[in-house]
């Protein structure tokens, strides 16, 4: 009997073609990932040999510690504050136990909050970079830890590669494997950059604060972390406001993280946090770009850290700054250089803002100096023999065709040196000039320490030949030290690291220019361009001897001069060399000179000179060098208060009496004189010429000669006296 059927639940079995097609897809499946862990593997090796062999080449933590990113050099006044930092600035290098916990978590908190969890790359904040990318549609956070920060600082670059990445991560997992993360730590506060050339927290918090990172509050340290991101953003010296913003921020991460309370926060109030008043570099610059090239012939090369102390005295810098902002007339630019008597310089300024303009007029512009080089002239006529007390004739004189003249082609007359030096008469320097010779002129100036060339044709007397500032300055200066040499410095020692003295200044042997006595002489005339009114505004209260010095159309104007021990230099001119009408040495750059020296020498004791010469308060220089005698070249007489002056009219209008406007009882009404010529000084009101036949009614006019000299000084009821040594004579003239 058959049985019956029944019926089942199981379904048929599928096609043998869909089954064998499963099947090969596991097989596929499984292959795939048999090769990706194998690849996974290798990767994994070749990583471990990577981090290995980089773990093997990476410095120890000591050396890691004392290797610089690049030479740092600070610049110290005389005082010690720091002028500049050029290059690198490190503070002190601080101990893990030293750095203030608040330092460690605000860092933390805001930089890497997983540093303690994570192996130098977090995966984790890596994958969290990545969605920001995603969300935002480009990169807004990065996935940097701590770690790969420090290994890019200290052994990589910026440069936004893959290969740079990778080749971080690889150094940041070499580096958790090789160091401790307080170590990693450590490094990295003391090496990671916070802008404005500060590398560290202990140099960040000099710079921002004013004291060192051992010292930090809490929302000091918020400021500093909050740098990392974006120093040149969030820079308290920069942006203030941006500074505490993102100060802000990093207190509130550390409220997220459980670091601080959110009390603590709102008590640290970065925004109430004192900052260090930012250190200006205008005018300081110049002198230190003038100092720092010295640094070559003192030392050996150095790529340590160096700290440079100079000769600067910033509250002379300050005074000689603002005596040139105040003084110099708009549109012209100004330089100034003040030195001790062994060339210690004490104040430099080189423009009238470095930040406009680097260029330093005080040690690399080349201009003609004037009248201030009669110095080389009388100090070469001086050594020769020639006395003070000499007479001499103002007279016309043509040399090799050159026919200097003064004050509209008039002559004096027998004077003597003393005399032609105080009214600065040409003719009596091209004639002090021939009988010396002018190449002695030019040997005289070389020995007093000019570099620039120099011409020897006889109009040089007058001040042909470009000089520097500096030179001129240390030209005076020598005068002052008696004769003997000054060579101007501005480094007094340079320190290395862990306090190695390198180089320590010590005066040079004495060398002596010329005889004490010629030094003493050339003050004796260096002091009448004072005391006669020639430069009254160069008058400080206390002995100036100087010289003033203007050059053709008013180019430029000098002061030179010295008091109390500090000679000072000044200059004021345009730098395309174009006229400047009212430009004399005896006006703007004089009362530079004097502002700045009141202040400089106010506590120093007043020095008298060996010798003390009084000439006629009222009487100023006239310095009108005609080079080529050409006629007068128009420019207006103006008196001390800037007033233009009329001849022969006294200041009401009317016409000039006996006594109007300065000139002395007894004196007769003169007309104010200027000669056109290449060097033009001071108006003044001097002598009249010799007259032309006038009517009877005039009053005769008087000539500057030794009896007129003699009877404004009172000596020998006006009667011609004989010079020292003559013998109850009067010497014979020189011719």
């Amino acid at each position: 009997m058959a049985r019956p059927i029944r019926p089942t639940n199981r379904q048929a079995p599928p096609p043998e073609p869909r089954r064998r097609q499963r099947s090969g897809f596991v097989k596929a499946l499984r292959t795939s990932l048999k090769i990706f862990a194998g690849l996974a593997l290798l990767a994994l090796i070749a990583l471990g040999v990577a981090i290995g062999i980089t773990m093997s080449s990476l410095p120890s933590f000591d050396a890691l510690k004392s290797s610089p990113n690049g030479q740092m050099i600070r610049v110290h006044a005389a005082d010690g504050t720091v002028l500049v930092s050029i290059g690198p600035s490190y503070g002190q290098w601080l101990r893990g136990d030293q750095i203030p916990q608040v330092m460690k978590d605000a860092m933390v908190s805001v930089e890497d909050r997983r540093f303690y969890e994570h192996p130098g790359v977090d995966p984790i904040g890596i994958l969290r970079s990545v969605q920001v990318r995603i969300t935002s549609g480009h990169w807004r956070q990065g996935g940097s830890t701590i770690t790969q920060q420090l290994a890019r600082n200290v052994f990589l670059t910026n440069n936004k590669t893959w290969t740079r990445k990778i080749h971080e991560q690889i150094l940041a997992l070499a580096m958790e494997r090789k160091f401790s993360k307080d170590q990693i730590l450590e490094l990295y506060l003391n090496k990671v950059y916070f802008g404005g050339g500060s590398y560290g927290i202990d140099a960040a918090s000099r710079k921002f604060f004013g004291h060192g990172a051992d010292q930090l509050s809490l929302g000091e340290a918020a400021i500093i972390a909050g740098l990392v991101k974006a120093p040149s953003n969030y820079s308290p010296t920069a942006d203030v406001q941006a500074a505490v913003g993102r100060a802000s921020v990093v207190l509130d991460t550390m409220v997220e993280t459980g670091k601080i309370s959110r009390a603590q926060a709102l008590a640290a109030d970065p925004g109430a946090v004192k900052l260090a008043p930012d250190t200006k570099q205008n005018s300081v610059r110049y002198f230190t770009d003038w100092a720092l090239p010295q640094l070559s012939t003192l030392i050996d090369d150095q790529t340590d850290p160096l700290d440079v102390w100079t000769t600067l005295d910033l509250n002379m810098q300050r005074s000689a700054d603002r005596a040139i902002q105040q003084d110099t007339p708009a549109g012209l630019q100004g330089a100034l250089v003040s030195m001790e008597r062994d060339g210690a310089v004490r104040a430099m300024v080189g423009g009238r803002d470095y930040i406009n303009s680097i260029y330093n007029r005080a040690t690399q512009a080349q201009r003609q100096p004037g009248s201030a080089w009669k110095l080389f002239v009388y100090l070469a006529a001086i050594e020769a023999g020639h006395k003070p007390d000499e007479a001499i004739v103002d007279e016309p004189v043509t040399i090799d065709g050159w026919s200097p003249r003064n004050d509209e082609r008039t002559y004096s007359g027998q004077i003597n040196i003393r005399t032609a030096f105080a009214f600065s008469l040409n003719t009596v320097a091209a004639k002090l000039g021939q009988m010396v010779g002018f190449q002695t002129v030019a040997d005289m100036a070389r020995r007093f320490g000019i570099t620039t060339p120099i011409n020897t044709h006889p109009s040089m007397v007058l001040g042909t030949s470009d000089v520097r500032l500096i030179d001129m300055t240390r030209a005076f200066a020598e005068i002052d030290n008696k004769g003997a040499a000054v060579i101007p410095y501005a480094i007094t020692k340079v320190v290395g690291p862990e306090g190695r003295l390198l180089y320590e200044h010590t005066p040079p042997e004495s060398r002596v220019l010329v005889a004490p006595q010629v030094a003493q002489q050339m003050t004796d005339l260096l002091q009448t361009a004072v005391n006669t009114g020639t430069a009254r505004a160069a008058q400080i209260g206390r002995p100036v001897a100087g010289k003033t010095g203007t050059t053709s159309s008013n180019k430029d104007g000098w002061f030179l001069g010295f008091s109390s021990g500090l000679t000072t230099g000044v200059w004021m001119g345009r730098d395309d060399a174009k006229p400047n009408p009212g430009l004399y040495g005896g006006r703007a750059p004089a009362h530079a000179f004097a502002d700045y020296m009141k202040q400089a020498v106010a506590n120093r004791p007043v020095e008298q000179f060996d010798t003390a010469v009084t000439l006629p308060e009222w009487q100023l220089e006239p310095d009108d060098e005609a080079y080529y005698g050409q006629p007068d070249n128009g420019i207006p007489t103006i008196d001390a208060d800037g007033q233009v002056v009329q001849p022969g009219v006294a200041p009401d209008g009317t016409p000039a009496q006996p006594g109007d406007g300065g000139l002395p009882q007894g004196q007769p009404a003169v007309q104010v004189h200027r000669g056109a010529d290449t060097s033009t000084e001071d108006d003044w009101r001097g002598p009249p010429p010799p007259p032309s036949p006038a009517p009877a009614q005039q009053q005769p006019q008087q000539r500057l000669d030794q009896h007129w000299l003699d009877g404004v000084l009172g000596r020998g009821n006006g009667k011609a006296t004989p010079p020292r040594g003559g013998g109850g004579q009067p010497s014979q003239p020189i011719q």
